[in-house]
């Protein structure tokens, strides 16, 4: 058996734990921290292939085998690397105090409702992007994901970072700081976990099911569920699709240019994606901000015109929603699918715009595909009798990057 030991937190471990151990294997300052058996090896981890040959040799000799780790271990730990190559039928696993569990405990919230993001080793913009759609969101740090990556990453932003260092250690530290402060800061190593709250829905509901918000009950929501102006919304047959082709999820920002009454920036926000809507009209940027406070979701809202407002928006889009343009389109369009990393959808009402709209796609390197959207609702009839009244009809494309077309995109 490989017994796997959680430690961190102020956790200790029981010298009988290690007592029979003739490999301990752990990071540096978890071997320095237990009294290890006369005559046992110590592997210090760092590339985890070179131990885990090493447990091995052990495991084939029956020989025991202790693994220390941080924390709970079976929680983004070595329990999943530990399992895949020896089976968890081999395992004893013993878990401590996970860093985000303590990270919340030492904040004073709960953390059934968060969601838990590891950056170590990864594209920051992953947790970048959950942090701006969700409340209360616990990042797993590593180099060149940081409290000062984040926050700069998350200027914009009302957020607060809660940041976690050496936790459990006499060297313990927690500050509440904003991204602008924690962008300039040097952090060191020792951070552990930050947690990036908008304080105002950090408290959220009792919850049943633990994590984010998950999926909304609905979506292709009534134009009733919207503040518009003079019918001027993205109807629910046409935001299906759009929704559909667009395939927003967390950790991923979509872009609405041309936000209107922004129902498609509040629905990819709905199912869990950062948002950025774009809105050339004053009062069309507040109602895009009504819209996303009255459903509960986080929006950027950017006020400007398209194409010369996209420049300035740093981050590039995994999918960009089009359903604005007039004359501009086809340069909206090309500079859209400049940015976006997957995906690029065009709603339009003039047939007029349609061939413009897809050469900027298939220019910039996308395939590209669409429909006519037409659709008939029920509408009463005096006498208790129904009709079908015809919605006016809408072309929707779309474009999917090419692999080829954009370089450091994952497909």
């Amino acid at each position: 058996m490989i017994t796997v030991v959680g430690m961190g937190a102020g956790a200790t471990v029981d010298a009988e734990v290690t007592a029979g151990a003739e490999l301990v294997v752990g990071g540096r300052r978890h071997l320095d921290a237990v009294r290890l058996p006369e005559g046992a090896e110590r592997v210090v981890l760092g590339p985890l292939a070179p131990a885990l040959d090493t447990v091995e040799k052990y495991l084939a000799e029956e020989r025991p085998v202790v693994v220390l780790a941080s924390g709970d271990p079976g929680f983004f730990g070595i329990v999943r690397a530990l399992a895949e190559r020896f089976g968890p039928e081999r395992l004893d696993v013993r878990p401590g105090v996970s860093s985000v569990a303590a990270a919340f405990a030492r904040a004073g919230l709960t953390w059934d409702d968060a969601v838990v993001v590891s950056a170590h080793g990864r594209d920051p913009r992953t947790a970048v992007n959950l942090c701006r759609a969700h409340p209360k969101v616990a990042v797993l740090t590593g180099p060149g994901a940081g409290p000062a990556e984040l926050g700069a990453a998350l200027r914009d932003t009302a957020r607060v970072l809660v940041v976690a260092s050496a936790l459990g250690s006499a060297e313990e530290r927690v500050e509440r700081v904003t991204p602008a402060e924690a962008a300039v800061r040097d952090w060191g190593a020792a951070v552990s976990v930050v947690l990036c709250l908008d304080e105002a829905r950090a408290l959220g509901p009792v919850r049943t099911i633990a994590g984010g918000a998950g999926r909304p009950a609905g979506w292709a929501l009534d134009e009733a569920g919207f503040d518009h102006r003079d019918s001027m919304i993205t109807k629910f047959e046409v935001r299906a699709l759009a929704l559909a082709r667009l395939g927003p999820r967390p950790g991923e920002l979509v872009w609405d240019v041309g936000a209107g009454s922004g129902s498609v920036a509040v629905e990819c926000a709905r199912l869990g994606a950062a948002v950025t809507a774009v809105e050339k009209a004053a009062d069309g940027v507040e109602r895009v901000r009504a819209n996303a406070a009255a459903h509960g979701v986080d929006v950027r809202v950017v006020h400007g015109a398209a194409p010369d407002v996209l420049a300035g928006l740093d981050e590039d889009p995994d999918a960009v929603f089009v359903g604005g343009g007039g004359r501009e389109l086809p340069a909206v369009v090309t500079a859209c699918a400049r940015r976006a990393r997957r995906t690029v959808v065009i709603a339009m009402a003039a047939l007029d715009r349609v061939p413009a709209a897809r050469a900027a796609l298939t220019d910039a390197g996308f395939s590209c595909d669409g429909v006519l959207v037409q659709s008939s609702r029920l509408a009463p009839l005096p006498g208790d009798v129904t009709r079908l009244a015809a919605t006016n009809p809408v072309f929707l494309l779309w474009g999917v990057r090419l692999p080829a077309h954009k370089e450091g995109v994952d497909e």
